[in-house]
């Protein structure tokens, strides 16, 4: 007869002395089956880059010994040294014990293939914006790149600097409120070394950028609304609430944006905002405005396009 075991009948070793795990977990391969284990069993959320117990496992362990996550799987029957296994085993736990999600237990993700600094000052970067800025934006700009982008309520700066990667034509603005989340998004314009095109700039939305007009205006804004934002797992609550928080139905921002963006738009300008779950409330606030949705290849919802000329067609509705 066949058992199958679940998180209540198969005991954590966490418990153990931080020596006797090391001794007997040798190999990379050990580390990455034992951090899985540990991490059902823990019954962790997962959607900050992974979404299962193995993927995390990966993600910590490459992370921890600084390899890249196309590494030669070769490499998992390597012996680690007294000094990387501690730091699995000490991470392991963290993750565990607080909740905190991985990027900010190593400094670092990744998006749109790029790595950027972060840590609890700035959102987890994991929009599906990702894609469009692959694609340099085509579906709008297909005979040429956005010559000035503005990234609003830019956090980590991910967005704008891998635009500024992806399209080395164009200039970048990055805009946010907080001083703490530009201060994160300065040392990812060092790190890419982008600052010949990438200024950031303090802004309550438009605010601190009067007079100044772009081709494209992309926004991951905050946009959770009240019940998400009540129940969210412990994962999210170590992340900005300024930066996911936005009233009880999540559009306290987005209808400034929508009010204000066309201000800061040329004629034949795009403006593309993420509000995830919170496209429901849109579609209900606005039901006579012609959104477009955006699907994506790698998943991901809740992010409109709308133009400059649809943006002064429905002025009336976003006044």
């Amino acid at each position: 007869m066949t058992t199958h075991l679940n998180a209540e009948t198969s005991p954590s070793t966490l418990g153990l002395p931080e020596s006797a795990l090391a001794s007997d977990l040798i190999t990379l391969r050990d580390y990455l089956r034992w951090a899985t284990s540990e991490f059902y069993v823990a019954g962790l959320h997962y959607g900050h880059g992974t979404d299962s117990p193995w993927d995390e496992a990966v993600a910590l362990c490459l992370g921890a010994l600084h390899l890249p996550w196309n590494v030669d799987p070769g490499v998992q029957d390597a012996r680690l040294l007294p000094v990387e296994r501690q730091r699995i085993i000490e991470l392991v736990r963290r993750r565990i014990t607080t909740r905190a999600p991985l990027p900010y237990l190593l400094g670092e993700a990744f998006f749109a293939g790029f790595p950027f600094d972060v840590d609890e000052r700035v959102l987890i970067p994991r929009s599906p914006i990702a894609e469009l800025i692959l694609d340099g934006f085509g579906a709008w700009f297909d005979h040429e790149p956005p010559a000035h982008v503005l990234d609003l309520c830019t956090g980590s700066g991910c967005i704008g600097i891998a635009t500024a990667l992806s399209l080395p034509t164009c200039h970048v603005t990055l805009s946010d409120l907080s001083l703490d989340a530009l201060a994160v998004a300065k040392q990812n314009i060092t790190r890419h070394d982008v600052g010949d095109r990438v200024r950031a700039v303090e802004s309550d939305v438009f605010d601190g950028l009067e007079g100044q007009r772009f081709d494209l205006i992309v926004s991951n804004p905050p946009y959770v609304d009240a019940r998400d934002l009540a129940t969210m797992p412990a994962e999210y609550r170590h992340e900005p609430s300024l930066a996911l928080g936005a009233g009880s139905d999540g559009l306290d921002i987005v209808r400034r944006i929508l009010r204000e963006a066309r201000d800061h738009l040329t004629d034949d300008g795009w403006l593309i905002v993420e509000v995830g779950n919170s496209d429901r409330h849109v579609e209900a606030a606005f039901p006579e405005v012609g959104f477009v949705w955006l699907e994506f290849e790698h998943g991901g919802q809740g992010v409109f396009a709308i133009s400059a000329a649809e943006l002064d067609a429905h002025a009336a509705s976003f006044a």
